[in-house]
């Protein structure tokens, strides 16, 4: 249920309002839009007297929200979100890149990708410090040694970076990092989820390479329903019947995103598709779709990368990709 309140309400009013829905044990989130104020009640909300609360002097009008996400709706705020991490803000009209190789191999491969990707105009990098492998037998990642890498080479280059928590134990590692990554594998993860809400580093929350949106968003609605606001939702491909790439990239999820929540939503071409080339023209697409910014994974040597060397780029691709995306974002303007 959500309540709009007049324009004009004082804060004193607003606060005799919540004060009151909170003494029928309902929690409200408070959104504070550019023309009116909108108070989300979160909970049990069958004790709230919607023709009474509609009747109030300072109340606009109630809704019921029938979607089972609450937090991340749209209605509940609609203003889109800006989530800032290291001085870089995705969402609500601000892009981001994000680049850097699949997984952290060495300080000298690290630091001469993040200074190659921050040339070229990325504004954030990534890299895997812990990797969630199919087989047992394959590269892991560094693991500590991989986090203590990318903080060398944020040193180095002044980038933020991102980087995947596998497993809450780990978390006191992460101190540094600017945004933490939850991937496809752990996005119903719920347990994960929720102390993730209970940090105030940005999250960014991977599609299920068999999820559903709503099951996206209900995902986001357990890192917000926690405390943390900071959410950036990626879509990176799904599984279907097809086996050309290595996922269908569902680039229709940017704008339905767009419509249901004000998250911002990232793009990953590169874990889509699987394969180099098709990285550049679908990265494209998502920007001409709406997205909020892209993830691609770029390596200085893909072909002997420990980790997804066919779908990574060399630096010079990822310059002219760069370019190209630089101009459609003209171009859309």
């Amino acid at each position: 249920m959500i309540a709009i309140l007049k324009h004009g309400t004082t804060e004193a009013q607003q606060e005799h309002l919540i004060a009151w829905l909170r003494r029928m044990n309902v929690d409200v989130h408070i959104s504070h839009g550019q023309e009116v104020t909108i108070l989300g009640l979160i909970g049990d909300t069958s004790k709230v007297d919607m023709e009474l609360l509609s009747s109030l002097e300072i109340v606009e009008s109630v809704k019921r929200v029938s979607e089972p996400f609450k937090q991340v709706n749209r209605k509940f705020n609609p203003d889109d979100t800006v989530v800032a991490a290291g001085g870089v803000k995705i969402g609500g009209g601000h892009f981001a890149v994000i680049a850097g190789p699949c997984s952290v191999e060495t300080e000298e491969q690290i630091i001469f990708c993040a200074q190659a990707v921050k040339d070229a105009g990325a504004d954030i990098l990534r890299g895997g410090a812990f990797k969630p492998r199919t087989s047992p037998y394959a590269f892991q990642g560094l693991k500590e040694d991989g986090i203590r890498l990318l903080l060398k080479a944020k040193e180095a280059t002044g980038l933020p970076i991102i980087t995947e928590l596998m497993n809450i134990r780990d978390l006191e590692l992460f101190a540094e990092v600017d945004i933490i990554q939850v991937g496809a594998r752990n996005m119903q993860n719920f347990d994960l989820l929720r102390e993730l809400g209970k940090t105030d580093k940005p999250i960014l929350l991977k599609r299920g390479l068999a999820n559903t949106l709503q099951e996206l968003l209900m995902s986001a609605e357990y890192i917000m329903s926690s405390g943390n606001q900071q959410v950036i939702l990626c879509e990176r491909g799904i599984r279907t019947f097809e086996t050309y790439t290595r996922n269908t990239l569902d680039l229709s999820a940017v704008p339905v995103l767009h419509e249901l929540t004000h998250l911002p939503v990232v793009i990953d071409p590169s874990h889509a598709t699987g394969k180099s080339r098709l990285v550049p023209p679908m990265a494209a697409a998502a920007v001409a779709a709406g997205a909020d910014g892209i993830m691609v994974e770029v390596h200085n040597d893909p072909v002997h990368a420990l980790c997804d060397g066919a779908q990574s780029l060399t630096p010079e691709q990822f310059a002219q990709l760069n370019q190209r995306i630089g101009k459609i974002r003209e171009a859309l303007q």
